[in-house]
């Protein structure tokens, strides 16, 4: 970071600080929000969803060929293999905006097209089948069905515009990965599946919530958590052991500090901008949730965009933003707007915006953030008329 750049932000910090009103209610709720938001972050989701998805990443730029990347999800792939295997990784993945964003990065870096890279971006904590069951469940069938088409046909929308988009500067990008010289074959890629497929039972069953309502499948898959998750574990630390070399090892270990130091920094700093502007669900802070309720009444495209804009840019753990719809439903929601919410909300988030901008950059930043609005406005309202 350069000097100028060190001492803007030194500035603006100074001046915050400096204006910020005394005692002001509303300041210190925002205050005690971001950092009660923070310390709720840091029990519920650094250990059992950030670290492991950290080893994911790391794992993904050491063993997982950059040839093998670049078959199924690079610029020359198929687009139907491209799009289908990114569109329906949510459907595994049972992980938040931010929890993703290291896996992104991972196969991103390893020349995943920007395509088939930001329809998983987005496919990864939208495609929750946990979360569409409990939508369909608490808030009713038609939101549950309209989430999960909207989801799936949302990924793959998102990623062709954003190939379509940015194809001369992604052009440019596949030409150095074509360049690069071919990796020797070494190790049978079914040993590398297991040993991957070990972290991700770990990091699905590790965070596996428990049932919001009466079921006898997802309650047994919950009292077994623990034993699915240790079996991961013990799956991923014995093939590692067994199959790779100390250097190997080493570059994985490296590999995942590398991301950790890369994402950590700033997702820790959105979720407190984010605590002390929106709170916890449930708790007040700077701008008042009864705001947010009066807005999104009725399906104008107003109520629409806003709560397309205002779920973009708060932070839902997984499984949260049911229980928060139902009571702004509650409240007098509307469907459309409900939906809205539920197609931007989960996708993103103020911290993972300034994750991915620090690997997209501002322009394939601010493009990803302004279609996935865009278009949960659209999907709204056409659903909002659709029920009405």
């Amino acid at each position: 970071m350069s000097d100028r750049k060190k001492f803007f932000w030194i500035a603006v910090f100074f001046l915050t600080f400096y204006f910020l009103p005394e005692g002001n209610e509303r300041v210190i709720a925002g205050l005690t929000e971001s950092v009660a938001m923070m310390a709720d972050y840091a029990r519920e989701h650094v250990l059992l969803c950030l670290i492991p998805a950290f080893f994911i990443a790391g794992a993904i730029s050491v063993f997982v060929s950059q040839q093998s990347v670049m078959k199924y999800l690079g610029a020359k792939a198929k687009k139907g293999i491209a799009y289908s295997v990114a569109s329906v990784s949510g459907t595994v993945l049972a992980v938040c905006s931010c929890t993703v964003l290291p896996l992104f990065a991972g196969i991103y870096m390893r020349g995943a097209g920007l395509g088939p890279a930001t329809a998983f971006l987005y496919s990864g904590p939208a495609i929750n089948v946990l979360a569409i069951v409990l939508t369909a469940r608490v808030l009713g069938l038609e939101l549950g069905i309209a989430r999960a088409v909207g989801a799936v046909i949302f990924s793959v929308v998102i990623g062709l515009l954003m190939a379509a988009i940015f194809g001369r500067e992604e052009q440019t990008r596949q030409e150095g990965f074509a360049q690069l010289p071919e990796e020797e074959g070494g190790r049978p890629l079914w040993k590398t599946v297991v040993y991957m497929a070990g972290m991700v039972v770990f990091l699905v069953f590790a965070n596996w919530a428990a049932p919001k309502t009466s079921s006898a499948f997802w309650e047994g898959v919950y009292n077994l958590k623990w034993v699915l998750s240790g079996a991961g574990i013990a799956v991923t630390v014995l093939t590692a052991w067994m199959w790779f070399t100390r250097d190997e090892r080493q570059d994985w270990y490296a590999s995942t500090w590398g991301y950790a130091l890369q994402v950590m920094p700033l997702l820790f700093g959105g979720v407190l901008v984010a605590g002390f502007l929106l709170g916890r669900p449930g708790h007040e802070a700077l701008i008042p949730s009864r705001y947010v309720a009066m807005l999104v009444g009725g399906n104008s495209l107003g109520a629409n965009f806003f709560a397309s804009i205002s779920g973009a840019f708060m932070y839902f753990a997984t499984l949260t933003e049911v229980p928060i719809l139902q009571g702004l439903i509650g409240a007098g929601m509307g469907k459309g707007p409900a939906l809205a919410l539920l197609l931007a909300g989960p996708a993103l988030s103020l911290p993972s915006m300034l994750v991915i901008n620090s690997i997209l950059g501002p322009k394939k930043t601010v493009t990803y953030v302004v279609l996935v609005v865009l278009l949960s406005t659209v999907a709204g309202m056409l659903f909002g008329s659709f029920v009405s």
